[in-house]
């Protein structure tokens, strides 16, 4: 088999009210996209991934997502959502124990966490990445 670039465009996320998801995500700084009818398209700031959603266009039940949201400073970015009105909670990191609450201690990248959730309880798990693993 040949290998080909393939990218993720676009994630659909259920939801009960697409006003009210709408109004969530652009009040959190995401830009609206322009889209066909019937389809809500927004894009986090410095992402090449949308989320997408509207009435009818996945059979998932609202608040069955979960995905990554990729920042360089969880620090500045958890400020930044908890003053836009998102529940985030507090900072978390793996150890070789499993998750401890707090900042990791030495910053590593990949390693802490918070989370928070949309209107309809869909997770967004927040991550700290500040050097990519190698080939990515």
């Amino acid at each position: 088999m040949s290998t080909f670039e393939q990218r993720i465009e676009a994630l659909i996320i259920p939801v009960t009210d697409v006003d009210v998801a709408r109004d969530f995500y652009v009040g959190l700084g995401w830009r609206l996209d322009v889209t066909p009818p019937g389809v809500v398209q927004l894009t986090p700031p410095g992402s090449a991934t949308s989320v997408q959603f509207g009435a009818g266009i996945t059979p998932a039940a609202p608040g069955s997502s979960t995905a990554y949201l990729v920042v360089e400073d969880i620090v500045t970015a958890r400020e930044a959502l908890v003053a836009a009105g998102a529940p985030v909670t507090d900072y978390f990191h793996r150890t070789a124990e499993g998750f401890t609450p707090g900042l990791d201690p030495e910053r590593r990248t990949y390693s802490t966490r918070a989370t928070f959730t949309d209107p309809d309880n869909n997770t967004w798990i927040l991550q700290e990445i500040t050097t990519r693993l190698p080939g990515r």
